[in-house]
């Protein structure tokens, strides 16, 4: 972690710290470990999300292609785990501090059958990188 700097009021050249609580991690993460667990957590809400609309796409093909129902129930638990995805997005970008406008399209992810599992790689290398920026 470092410490937020300022320019000494003698020496402008020469940087002195300045007081706070507590100190400010790089890329404005301030929970190391707390970032650390919502990325865990995305991770895996992203994959089940994923893995869900795929489900429902293929309730969707027996149901109307088929005339089939043997998914049929599968709809509303799928909404109930992209609630659960949105929630865990949310948590992720206020951890990492993402604009409001990055979590509305990381959450929109979860809508596009194959989008959410590429949008997780990018986003949690994304993350790990800089946790590890943070580390050095």
């Amino acid at each position: 972690m470092r410490y937020v700097t300022q320019p000494s009021k003698e020496n402008p050249s020469v940087s002195e710290p300045v007081s706070q609580s507590r100190p400010v991690a790089a890329g404005g993460i301030k929970d190391v470990e707390a970032a650390r667990k919502a990325l865990r957590f995305f991770v895996v809400m992203a994959f089940v999300v994923g893995t869900g609309l795929l489900i429902l796409v293929a309730e969707m093909i027996l149901k109307y292609g088929f005339s089939k129902d043997w998914l049929d129930w599968w709809p509303q638990p799928h909404g109930f785990i992209y609630i659960v995805y949105l929630a865990a997005t949310a948590n992720l970008g206020f951890k990492v501090g993402w604009s409001l406008w990055r979590m509305v399209l990381v959450m929109l992810a979860g809508v596009v059958p194959f989008l959410s599992f590429w949008v997780e790689r990018r986003v949690a290398g994304e993350t790990e990188a800089r946790l590890a920026a943070v580390r050095r």
